[in-house]
């Protein structure tokens, strides 16, 4: 930890001690309530249900029912941390756990209702735990639900999903400069992210640049997110164009009656927010968010002085909601960010590497904004949901060389744009209460521009590597059907098709799952599914010397999928979950000669000839032990143990980049409240098997014109350095009032200090080559206000 850092610690923590002993005479003289209000539908039709039981469980019993437009008020309630029951004649009794009163905002809940297979009104089946089980209603395994008081509360989450779920069994942050998602070995760029249903590109500030698929923080705000599922293996046949896992984000509706607003200043950013009625005729809402990176603000106001160079984002959230009397729920939603970075060269001439005098900037844009509706039928079975929505990224980067003398010299010259207009539809029927079926269509035009110059050694001019303006379309059906064939044996089973029209290729992909209640709070299942994914556009769109694509007929790369589940509800609190699962990887991108694979890309753009006849496979198992947050306290243990390969040209077997064998995590928290106001406190401690990386080339990097180190081919990341041990914190402290509420936080990840291997380099002064580590970390403090 730094001096600075420490010091921006001590006067936080100062400020809140002072802050605590002040506010507790306010908090001991004044009791303040809030309320509690949702909506409960059935989850097969999406229909609302009336007369749902809803109740507040513990020290502090209150009750209401749900009235004929399925939504629920209970009012006057303390501040703090409760437990809702939720049942009714018919269906699975649920409880929601960890909801979180306070002083300003009404808490809203959202809760699907899962009808039983046999309905018997004098039996009531045992209420089963809702954070246990993913929302949406054909996960059988590899599903886990998020909230984004999660993401703000739990150490590492950094206001961050993508940080939040690093947390989970099975999944690993590529780097700790990279909220990238490493899934049970496999590369950060086979996530896929939807936003309300729709594929959209990676929505994290400074995207790809340090590795695909990761960035430095997630533009989609804590304050529009709603609960949201994080899939990972075989997941349900609606999502498509995915191998490692599934990001489906939710946005939240606004108030309906009230308006909410909250400012946040902090080390990171300044954030704004704000949600109410737009119409409290019409129960017309909105809600918006909007971000400003501190560091940019700062380059604004003092723009005459030298502060380092820049770096500078913000992003944009919305979701406008239009609920009508006969013709459905319309609602508009976009997100949108902007990424600036421009460093200044070190006039230092002692540098030890040459890439020292390489300046890199950088300009990104991206975005996604769609038009859905949602239409329900009146026969009370069938909802139907359509979206048209465009979605874009643009990419700007160039690089200069500066030598001793400081000489510049052009490196890299990139532009990189993408922009896909997408139409989906989705259809879903109950059949019976034992049967209901969901089937989709979507539709999706790609338009690709590319642009690649770059020099191949420093000093000399830029050579084209890549230029391309070309379009395509894809297009993907799917079906699924979820059977209860008793209340203890559920079936679920579909299939999804895609159609690449650029080279003609068509993949089926079948999708089963199984779980059996075998006992009272426990459970088996079991998954299979067939799951492919296109490549980026400048995989397919490289053209050679000639001016061909010999990319074009790549197969879509494919994976088999098998998992195996255990769970188990060791109390009412405590929770375990074991899954076993096997990949096998295959029509994977590789070089004809030589071993890469496209498994292992980091690069930011491709100028590689490739075959689709690669493979790889992981096997691995996942544990978790989870305790809810009761009694003033919680905590999360994970663990994953795995082996990750790829087989390259040569017909061997190697380790994957991203194979670090083995991942623990530990997370406790422990809250006071004292009157109205909340202390917080949460830990995360993790241990990970070493980075992978491939033996020095010694030879070979001496007689490189610039020493840039070569790694030898035969034997690809064949070594693993030392594991890794990493500690993260938050503290927060809430001070909660009748009209506004203030919020001071510290967040840190890597607050051990614990460094990170980068890449080998040729140091210039002793004529070596030495590994490079850095001690990557973020830290913010900050204070928010809610009105």
């Amino acid at each position: 930890m730094t001096k600075k850092q420490a010091n921006s610690i001590f006067a936080a923590l100062l400020l809140i001690i002072c802050l605590f002993a002040n506010s507790m005479l306010y908090a001991q003289n004044k009791k303040l309530h809030q309320t509690i209000s949702g909506f409960v539908y059935d989850s097969a039709s999406g229909q609302a249900l009336q007369d749902v039981s809803i109740v507040i469980m513990g020290s502090y019993p209150i009750s209401t029912k749900t009235n004929m437009d399925g939504k629920f008020i209970l009012e006057n309630i303390p501040i703090g941390r409760y437990e809702l029951r939720i049942s009714f004649t018919g269906y699975e009794s649920q409880i929601i756990k960890e909801v979180l009163v306070g002083s300003v905002h009404q808490v809203y809940i959202e809760v699907p209702m899962y009808e039983n297979a046999i309905t018997l009104q004098e039996v009531e089946s045992k209420p089963k735990t809702l954070h246990a089980k993913p929302i949406n209603p054909f996960t059988v395994v590899g599903g886990n639900t998020f909230s984004p008081e999660q993401a703000s509360r739990f150490a590492g989450g950094m206001d961050d999903p993508a940080r939040l779920v690093s947390s989970n069994a099975g999944v690993t942050t590529s780097s700790m400069s990279s909220n990238g998602l490493s899934i049970r070995g496999n590369a950060p760029s086979l996530l896929q992210w939807r936003l309300e249903g729709v594929e959209i590109p990676s929505p994290n500030h400074f995207s790809d640049i340090n590795g695909l698929g990761g960035g430095l923080l997630c533009a989609v705000s804590n304050n529009v997110i709603g609960n949201s599922d994080f899939l990972i293996g075989s997941f349900p046949a609606e999502y498509n164009n995915a191998i490692s896992g599934v990001f489906d984000i939710k946005m939240r509706k606004g108030n309906r009656k009230l308006y909410h607003h909250s400012f946040q200043l902090g080390l990171l950013g300044i954030d704004v927010a704000s949600e109410g009625p737009i119409s409290k005729s019409s129960n017309a809402t909105y809600i918006i968010n909007y971000r400003y990176s501190t560091t940019g603000l700062l380059e604004k106001i003092r723009k005459d002085e030298n502060i380092g160079g820049k770096l500078g984002y913000q992003d944009l959230n919305f979701n406008l909601n239009f609920p009508t009397k006969k013709s459905g729920v319309f609602s508009i939603w976009g997100l949108g960010l902007v990424d600036n970075v421009a460093p200044i060269l070190d006039q230092s001439t002692n540098r030890k590497y040459l890439d020292d005098g390489v300046l890199s900037a950088a300009e990104q844009k991206a975005g996604a904004t769609g038009l859905s509706h949602h239409y329900f039928l009146k026969n009370n079975k069938t909802s139907l949901k359509s979206t048209f929505a465009t979605t874009y990224s643009s990419n700007h980067i160039h690089e200069d060389f500066y030598d001793i003398e400081n000489h510049k010299s052009p490196k890299t010259d990139l532009t990189y744009n993408t922009t896909n207009l997408i139409f989906s539809s989705t259809l879903q029927h109950k059949f019976h209460p034992n049967h209901i079926n969901k089937t989709g269509v979507t539709l999706t035009n790609i338009h690709h521009n590319i642009h690649v110059d770059h020099t191949p050694y420093y000093g000399q001019q830029l050579i084209n590597f890549a230029h391309s303006n070309s379009h395509t379309n894809m297009i993907s059906a799917y079906s699924n059907s979820k059977i209860k064939i008793s209340n203890d044996f559920t079936v679920v089973g579909g299939f999804n098709v895609q159609h690449f029209i650029l080279n003609k290729n068509t993949v089926a992909e079948p999708r089963v799952g199984v779980n059996w209640d075998a006992l009272p709070g426990r459970s088996i299942s079991a998954a299979y599914g067939l799951h492919s994914r296109i490549e980026r556009p400048d995989v397919y769109f490289f053209k050679n010397n000639e001016e061909e694509l010999i990319n074009r007929n790549l197969a879509f790369l494919k994976s088999h999928q098998f998992t195996v589940g255990y769970n188990q509800e060791l109390t009412s609190d405590l929770y375990l979950k074991i899954e076993l699962y096997f990949q096998l990887l295959y029509d994977v991108p590789i070089a004809p000669i030589g071993n890469y694979s496209i498994l292992n890309r980091t690069d930011f753009y491709t100028t590689q000839s490739l075959i689709s006849k690669g493979k790889g496979k992981n096997l691995g198992v996942d544990l978790t032990l989870s305790k809810s947050f009761k009694k003033g306290y919680y905590y999360l243990l994970t663990t994953s143990l795995f082996d990750s390969k790829y087989k390259a040209a040569d017909d061997k077997w190697y380790n994957t980049r991203f194979n670090r064998n083995y991942v623990f995590n530990f997370l406790v928290g422990k809250e006071w409240i004292f009157g109205s106001n909340i202390l917080g406190v949460n830990f995360k401690a993790s241990k990970l098997g070493g980075q992978r990386y491939s033996p020095v080339d010694e030879a070979a990097t001496l007689l490189h014109p610039d020493k840039e180190v070569q790694y030898d081919e035969n034997r690809m990341f064949e070594k693993q350095l030392r594991s890794m041990f990493i500690g993260d914190l938050t503290l927060s402290y809430k001070m909660n009032r009748g009209r506004f509420s203030h919020t001071f936080a510290i967040k840190s990840v890597n607050a051990t200090k614990q460094k990170e291997f980068i890449k080998h380099k040729f140091n210039i002064m002793t004529q070596t080559i030495e590994p490079y580590f850095a001690a990557n970390s973020l830290f913010n403090v900050s204070y928010r206000i809610d009105l």
